[in-house]
Order: structure tokens, then sequence, then C-alpha cells
């Protein structure tokens, strides 16, 4: 299967909000004779009363027949932008999707909703594929999902010839980009659908792309005119936390302490580590289960299906777990060891959450980690995608030894700026010391731009410490004002330093030219003294500090006793219908429920979550819950 296949692999930024009239988004059109809107359709069909950002622009422009292309987080309802648009034009949607299980999680979710949708892969047997194909071509469904080699493949376009289809939509884009951390080759032939169909609109989606990423995916899939859509990468519910990896099977054992009873995936980077993580979880009496490629299909089957329908509390995985797993009430995510990039790290870290509930992700990061993961990355013949990923690893070791704000780290690494600290992790729940860093960050400023902001930063930092090497030598940068004006400091020091000017946007790491340091426009007042600058001191081999402050609350008051009843009476009536509790209802309906306790249909419409067609199928079983229990 095109799952198992893949298991193991692993443009400036424009944003475009336009204002258009509300008219756009509640436009009416006329399919199999009944009225549709896009306010409507959330309203009925997914049971929510507002759109969250960016989601109304991005419907009114592929409602309007427009091109869209869409970064928005893990949980931020991307799916939504081009579901409804797809209900509301006439024709089928083609939804291009990576993976087998992430298509199936989609399609029974809007089934359990009432909509038309089916996927097409090679998970079907031969009568069932029969079927849909049937439904595609009597116009009978309004979303296809499926895989990008079979959708390119010369019978399947064929067969498209004879459909109207009202929209493409690419999910995960980013796989479209060599620069992605999860290329795919198959997904650049997606390029010929401009050929192919050039009045269709697309709309390619994903939350996790940085400026080269995004440049390409736009290239490629032929989106230059489209509405650029940039949400914010900020996942506010999530804490974040980096600990030095010491004695890690005890430090992660004492997290999960704190989230008894609570879904969560560990991630680590080897099939034997996974293993044998997952055992010592078990010992502890955790339901935990591992999973990786090397394992049976049926087996890693049995695994995703115990994890979605909440009889196994954790996986341990390698990261060919969980990029199909549209499970909201994961609780934490674990990383053992070191991720290899930002953009796998933030796109694992976001299936934490998806709910919005407040969750948790812990970073265990060791110096051996990051020296094998540089070793592995060497052995690589091809030298552009070396350079690439020891780019890349280079801003996830910044990270994981940040001093300052982490989600201003990950947010930056993004291109977007955060003027404050959030509150919410790590760094911020327990600050280090800070210093007046003005004159050092001057002095590093002014040496990358001696240098004609040409060199990288170990290169600044030997200028900046009067390093006598053969090539500072050779090019004469001893004779430069700025060598050797920072040597009263050590490269450590100067390395947290130059991480945190970057963090804060000072500078910037050109990755498309060996990571040379360059200069931002913020620099110029900082360079002239026109503004104050505190940095943190480097917590330079420092012991973790014993500091324990609770796992995030949920923040949203409401009765836990009537939440767990219907917690039980939803994973009843899930078993019953053979799919994952949350097809039925998300936990965070159920919190909403529980805090409103509706007495009939009309209050229970009120619930995020309850649509139309969930209250005709669940609603009075709820309902007599809620009586049973208040």
């Amino acid at each position: 299967m095109y799952a198992d296949r893949q298991a193991e692999r692993n443009a400036d930024k424009h944003l475009v909000e336009p204002r258009l009239s509300s008219s756009v988004t509640l436009r009416l059109t006329k399919r199999g004779g009944c009225i549709r809107s896009a306010k409507g359709i959330l309203q009925q069909t997914f049971g929510y009363g507002t759109f969250r950002p960016n989601q109304q622009a991005i419907i009114d422009d592929l409602i309007a027949g427009r091109d869209a292309f869409v970064l928005m987080p893990t949980g931020g309802g991307k799916s939504l932008c081009y579901q409804i648009p797809a209900m509301v034009r006439s024709g089928v949607a083609i939804v291009v999707s990576p993976l087998i299980s992430l298509m199936k999680d989609q399609v029974d979710a809007l089934k359990a909703n009432g909509v038309a949708a089916e996927f097409y892969n090679s998970s079907l047997g031969s009568q069932v594929s029969r079927e849909v194909l049937a439904k595609l071509h009597g116009h009978a469904i309004d979303m296809l999902y499926i895989a990008p080699e079979r959708l390119m493949s010369e019978e399947f376009l064929a067969r498209l010839a004879d459909i109207e289809i009202n929209l493409f939509a690419i999910d995960e884009a980013h796989c479209v980009s060599q620069w992605g951390h999860d290329f795919r080759p198959e997904y650049q032939r997606l390029s010929a659908l401009r050929s192919h169909f050039p009045n269709v609109p697309l709309i390619a989606l994903t939350a996790t792309a940085d400026t080269q990423t995004r440049q390409d995916i736009i290239q490629v899939l032929g989106l230059e005119m489209a509405r650029h859509h940039i949400a914010s990468f900020d996942r506010p519910n999530i804490r974040y936390a980096v600990l030095e990896k010491h004695q890690p099977l005890q430090q992660l054992m004492a997290f999960m302490q704190k989230h008894k009873g609570e879904s969560g995936i560990v991630y680590a980077l080897s099939r034997k580590r996974v293993e044998q993580v997952a055992e010592k979880l078990k010992l502890h009496g955790i339901r935990a289960e591992a999973y990786h490629a090397g394992l049976a299909a049926s087996e890693r089957v049995r695994v995703q299906e115990a994890f979605l329908r909440d009889e196994a509390e954790v996986v341990v995985a390698t990261v060919a777990f969980g990029m199909g797993i549209d499970k909201p009430n994961v609780r934490f995510v674990v990383h053992y060891d070191l991720p290899k990039n930002i953009e796998g790290y933030y796109q694992e870290t976001g299936r934490a959450g998806r709910d919005g509930l407040p969750s948790e992700a812990l970073l265990l990061s060791g110096t051996q980690d990051m020296v094998a993961a540089r070793r592995l990355i060497e052995q690589s013949e091809n030298e552009k995608q070396k350079r690439i990923e020891i780019h890349k690893l280079n801003a996830m070791i910044s990270f994981s030894e940040a001093t300052m704000c982490r989600r201003r780290v990950l947010l930056n690494y993004f291109d977007e700026a955060m003027n404050a600290n959030c509150g919410n992790c790590d760094i911020c729940l327990d600050p280090p010391e800070t210093f007046d860093a003005r004159e050092d960050a001057q002095k590093a400023l002014s040496c990358v731009y001696r240098l004609n902001q040409g060199f990288g930063m170990k290169y600044v930092i030997d200028v900046l410490r009067g390093s006598e090497n053969q090539r500072i030598m050779e090019r004469r940068h001893d004779q430069l004002s700025t060598f050797g004006i920072g040597k009263e400091r050590s490269e450590e020091e100067w390395t947290a330093i130059f991480r945190q000017l970057i963090h804060r946007g000072f500078l910037l790491q050109d990755v498309a030219s060996y990571s040379v340091l360059k200069l931002t426009a913020a620099a110029k007042p900082l360079l002239r003294g026109e503004i104050a600058l505190e940095l943190s001191k480097p917590r330079i081999r420092a012991k973790q500090k014993k500091t324990d402050k609770g796992k995030p609350r949920m923040d949203s008051p409401h009765d836990a006793a009537l939440f767990e009843a219907l917690r039980k009476l939803r994973k009843r009536l899930a078993d019953e219908m053979d799919v994952p509790p949350y097809i039925v209802f998300g936990d965070a309906t159920l919190i909403h429920m529980a805090q409103l306790k509706p007495e009939n249909d009309m209050q229970m419409l009120q619930v995020n979550g309850v649509g139309q067609n969930k209250l005709q199928r669940f609603g009075k079983a709820f309902l007599a819950c809620i009586r049973e229990n208040t």
C-alpha cells in the first residue's frame, strides 16, 4: 500500500485577507434541489456558530473560483476551508491526501456529519472500488479523497474528463518541496493539474512550511496568482518544555505521572528504542503500544485502531506514526530523541491538543542525539540536500538550547514575530537570568556587517573572538575593526547570543546561501543605539532545575462527573458503530455539553460540534445521560 511504502520517509510571507462582502460567504447555490450556504453548512452540518480566523476569507475565495495557498497550524480548521466550498459549489471536490489512514479518518468524520464523501485507494476491494466510482460518475458525492499517484495516472485523469470538478485540494502540500521535511516525489507530478484542468480552482494546504518551502509549493503547483492565507503558527494551548536528557526513562515516567489515563504519543528515532520504551511503560501499568514500519501491516493497523478507540493510552513510535492520525484528544507528545528539524517537531507536537484543550509537548535533548543526527546527515552524497538538512538540524538544536521563550523561537523560525513572551513554556515558567546585551549585540551585528553579510555564525564568532585561523588570515579579516572585540566571551556564550538575535529577528540565516548571517531591518536601530536590549544569560551545561509546574489545567470549568459519564456513553456508542469515539463527539464538545447541560434539542444545537445529523443520531442518548447525571 502507498502508506506502507511511505512509512519511514522522512515565498516570502504574503498575507492576504480579502474583505469580501458577506454575500460571498452566504452565496446560495442549488445542488440536487436544495439551497446551501457556507454559513448554513457550518452551523447545520458541522455544528459551529462562527468561522475560525482566516476560514471565511479562504472559503470565499474558493466559492468564487479563486486559487488559494493556505498555511495554517494543525488544529486550525484547514479541512473546513475546502470541505464547505466543496458542498456549496456544483460538482465534486478532489482531495489529494498522502496516507490511507488519513483519508479514512476524514471520510469517516464527514459521513458522521451526514456529508457525501468517499475515498478511493488500494485499501478498497474491487467491489467497493466499483461502487465508489459509480457514485463519482453518478454525481452522488461532494468529495473524493485520493492519493497523488492514483490521481495522476492516465486512466484516472481520463475518467475525470467526464466529471464536473468544483475544486482540487492538495493537503499536506509541503510534500511537494524538496526543502520540506517530508518530501514525496509523487507530489511533484501534481504540477500537471494546471494543464489538465486550467479552470478548476486549486487550494494547497499545509501546517509546516518555511519560506523556501512555501516558494516551492507555489511554483510547482502554479499558484503564483493565488491568494495567500497565512494563519498564525501559534498553538497557545500547547505547553512547550525541553529537558536535558539525563536518565530519560526516569524523566519520561515522571512526566507520565502527570498524565495518567490520558492519550499521548512518544516519538523515538529507532525501532529498537521504540520497543524498549513501550515495554517499560507497560511494566509500569500504562496501556502502551509500539509502532514502527518494521512491524507487519496488520499489527500497525491494530495499534492505530486501538489508539484511535482509546483502548491504548500511549503509542511509542517512529515518525512513521501520526501523519494520518486525526485524533483530537491527544493530551501530550514526548520526543524521546531530538528531531531532525523544526518542521517535523512542530508537526508532531501539533498532534497534541487538536481540540484546543490544554496539552503538553516535552522534548528530551542530549548532546549524543545531536552528534548522531549530524553524523547520519554527513553520510549523504547529495551535497545540496546535506546542506539543507544540516541547516535544519542546527535550527532544531538552537530551539532545544534556547534561553528565551520557546514559542517566540518556534514562531520566528516560520517568519512570525511574537512581541511578548507566551507564559506557557518552561522558559517563561522558570525564567533564566537576563543581562543588558545592547553592547554585545552591537558587536555581533557590526561584525556581520563588516564581513559583508557573507559568512555563517561560526566564522563570525571566530572573527569576534580574534581567532587567527588560516581562513581568517588568508581573507585578511584580522584587519577588520571588529576582529577580537569579543574575545572576553567564550564561543558558547557568543553562540547563545547570536541565536537569540536570530530568534528576536535582528539577524536571519539565509539557508539558500549556505546559512550566511544577514542583518534585518530591525538591526539598524539597535546598531545605532536607539533601543535597549536584554537577553538571557546562557545556561551552559547547567543542570535541570527541579521544578514542577504541574500539567496544564483545563481552562473551561465544567461538571467533571458529567463529562466522565458522557465519555462512557460516547465510547459505548462508538463501539456499537465500530468507529473511534471522536467520530461521535470530541472532548471539546463533551466539555461544552457538561458546561451548558442542555435540556432539549434546541439547546443541544447550541453545543459546539453538534449539527443536525449528529443531533438526530445521538441527541436523545446524550440528553438522557445529562438528565441522569445532573
